[in-house]
């Protein structure tokens, strides 16, 4: 009798898998494919959306676009009265006439914001009287409007690669217009059953014979971690059958995995086929397990084959341990989670009594911050309440639902958080603060690397108070201080730590076909701006970076526009191309050929990080990424400029100039 080749060397899990993982290769390879067959797929390469969405500022409302300041006010028992312009701007449609003073337009919601108007008054609190609109409700800038690039900015890193396809970001990537994706081949898996004693489900069943239930069990479980399968039934016990379907399955499938016969029975003659591959075949054949021991790993032209122990706990339990989570890697999928979660709200809700409410968050690792017995792990922090927003439903991980009784919810309270997706967890590392292109980049790398990144966009004043209460790791900011002539140097203290980011180059963004900027510096500029009322302006979000630099340039001047606010570059940009608005401040990388720049100032982008924070291993990921080189090249390719500072920690602010 020949000598049986089984068990040759019990060894750990752990060992198990690192001889495993260094002789197959698990590299995942990519294809494009139809928007329309992306649902489930994972992202191969980052998503950089081409359109600002909206790409106009548009009406939210059914109602009429006026001058806020004309509404100042308006009661039911004391109107304002507006002449109404003999146009009415339905959706699709470009207004031809301008909103002055004392005037108005009708406007239907997705209407085009005309030229002049800052906010839309719902046509619920207005009247028509001798052909005059009657205002029965004041209304502030920016209400009733979406502004261009909130929801979605032009040039803005929408999606990352390994990212997991679901409705919610098909969605998204319809709304940029994409139509091809790049994504990762779903891994092709062959499943081989092997038994005499095996039947399959629908054959009658007689005594001695088992229902094939291991096949169904691990072909959805392939398909539920990204992969396809073929099926290629089952095969008697019969060593030259079971080599036919070896090779027909290492011929046309990227993974081989075989049910039963792994042991030292007669019978078993799955290890013998495997054991005859030589390329390198057999690694390990035996692994210390319960359930699981006779577990066989091998591989052929780099592809892995397994032979799964035969009785059904015993396969599942090793499938979970060594097959998904190759499959895992050449598919790119991310492991599953609980789909409701239990978590600490972040800030005070305000609800409207008699109307439940679904309320989006993103959830924040709690752990960290308080390490009370008592303390929930995760804090809910909402991301927004807009009906039209795409990403804010795409950057969610779940939902919180109000009911139609309460009117308020105290920060602090615990919620019960849906998760949108079972693959939805806590990020590793969470970034609050200002957005810029060059974070988009080292996100991007950082989710490559597997660390999970959160980023909420909120501004930079906004990021340093999340990092002073403890809701993420890192701000990114650039807040200007006068008395020191730096950037965020001030507000280093003891507890907060500046990692050095980059500079970016701010300046005033014009239309090239605008004499009034020709040949003038950013400083004339402003004091001709200042002498000019029609020269209209786009402003940015209060506790900006930017929008404190606009602060200091116009000292006490509020300069027509003034009052609309935009959330990011692009829309500025946006704004002055589409003539909406004559002038406005952002950074120079993005100046296109249609606009001018005139500089104000280098700009430092830098990231606050708490003291305690910075053993964290995300952390110092985080910053080793700032100083590499190869990340520093692709960041001056946007117009960022890096130094030899890059990355590294600062302990004490900047001295204050006499």
């Amino acid at each position: 009798m020949a000598q049986q080749k089984q068990f040759l060397d019990v060894i750990s899990p752990d060992l198990a898998k690192t001889r495993f993982e260094s002789a197959v290769l698990l590299t995942p390879s990519e294809e494009i494919i139809d928007l329309n067959q992306a649902l489930g797929r994972t992202l191969s390469q980052d998503v950089t959306a081409k359109v600002n969405v909206p790409s106009f500022d548009r009406s939210n409302l059914d109602g009429f676009a006026v001058k806020a300041s004309d509404t100042v006010g308006a009661e039911e028992h004391s109107p304002v009265h507006l002449r109404l312009i003999n146009q009415s701007i339905a959706a699709g449609a470009i207004p031809t006439q301008d909103v002055s003073p004392g005037t108005a337009m009708t406007i239907a919601t997705g209407g085009m914001l005309p030229r002049g108007a800052d906010a839309i008054v719902m046509v619920e609190h207005t009247d028509i009287r001798d052909n005059k609109l009657v205002i029965l409700k004041a209304v502030s800038p920016g209400s009733g409007i979406a502004f261009t690039g909130t929801d979605v900015s032009s040039g803005q890193s929408i999606l990352y690669q390994g990212d997991l396809l679901t409705s919610r970001e098909t969605g998204i990537l319809a709304a940029i217009g994409e139509t091809k994706i790049q994504v990762w081949k779903r891994p092709k898996v062959a499943i081989i059953s092997t038994g005499n004693e095996i039947i399959a489900p629908g054959q009658t069943m007689i005594p001695g014979k088992v229902f094939d239930s291991n096949a169904r069990i691990i072909a959805d479980a392939v398909k539920e971690l990204g992969g396809e399968t073929l099926e290629l039934g089952i095969a008697s016990d019969d060593l030259p059958q079971l080599r036919d379907k070896v090779k027909q399955a290492l011929a046309t499938a990227d993974m081989v995995l075989l049910s039963g016969g792994t042991s030292k029975g007669e019978g078993d003659l799955s290890y013998q086929a495997v054991y005859e591959l030589e390329d390198p075949g057999v690694i390990v054949h035996g692994v210390a397990l319960k359930p699981g021991k006779p577990i066989c790993l091998a591989a052929s032209q780099g592809k892995p084959v397994i032979v799964l122990p035969g009785f059904p706990t015993s396969a599942i339990f090793t499938f979970h341990e060594f097959v998904a989570p190759a499959i895992r890697r050449l598919a790119g999928l991310s492991p599953a989670s609980q789909s409701i979660v239990k978590a600490e709200l972040s800030v005070r809700i305000n609800s409207e009594i008699g109307r439940s409410e679904f309320l989006l968050v993103r959830l924040l690792d709690n752990t960290q911050q308080n390490t009370d017995s008592k303390t929930l792990q995760y804090i809910a922090y909402p991301i927004g309440k807009g009906s039209g927003s795409v990403t804010t439903f795409s950057h969610a991980d779940g939902f919180v639902r109000i009911d139609q009784h309460t009117e308020l919810l105290e920060s602090g309270s615990q919620v019960e958080v849906q998760l949108i997706s079972r693959d939805a967890k806590p990020a590793e590392l969470v970034i609050i603060g200002s957005h810029c292109l060059g974070l988009d980049i080292i996100i991007s790398l950082l989710k490559r690397t597997g660390i999970q990144v959160r980023f909420i966009s909120v501004g930079s004043i906004a990021g340093l108070n999340a990092l002073k209460s403890g809701q993420c790791d890192i701000a990114g900011l650039h807040i200007f201080n006068p008395d020191s002539n730096s950037y965020n140097h001030h507000c280093i203290n003891d507890n907060l730590r500046l990692i050095t980011g980059y500079r970016r180059k701010q300046g005033v963004i014009f239309r090239k076909d605008d004499p009034r900027f020709d040949k003038n510096t950013a400083k004339e500029a402003i004091d001709n701006i200042k002498k000019d009322p029609s020269c209209l302006m786009i402003n940015r979000n209060l506790g900006s970076g930017t929008r404190i630099l606009i602060d200091q340039l116009l000292e006490d001047y509020r300069p027509d526009g003034y009052l609309v606010q935009t959330s990011n570059h692009r829309a500025v940009f946006a704004a002055i191309q589409q003539k909406r608005a004559d002038w406005g401040v952002a950074i120079q990388s993005l100046t296109e050929k249609d606009t001018g720049f005139l500089p104000i100032q280098d700009e430092c982008y830098d990231f606050m990080v708490a003291k305690s924070k910075l053993q964290k291993k995300s952390v110092q990921v985080f910053m080793e990424l700032l100083k590499d080189k190869s990340v520093k090249a692709s960041l001056a390719k946007i117009g960022l400029k890096t130094n030899n500072d890059t990355g590294t920690i600062v302990t004490t602010p900047s001295p204050v100039s006499k």
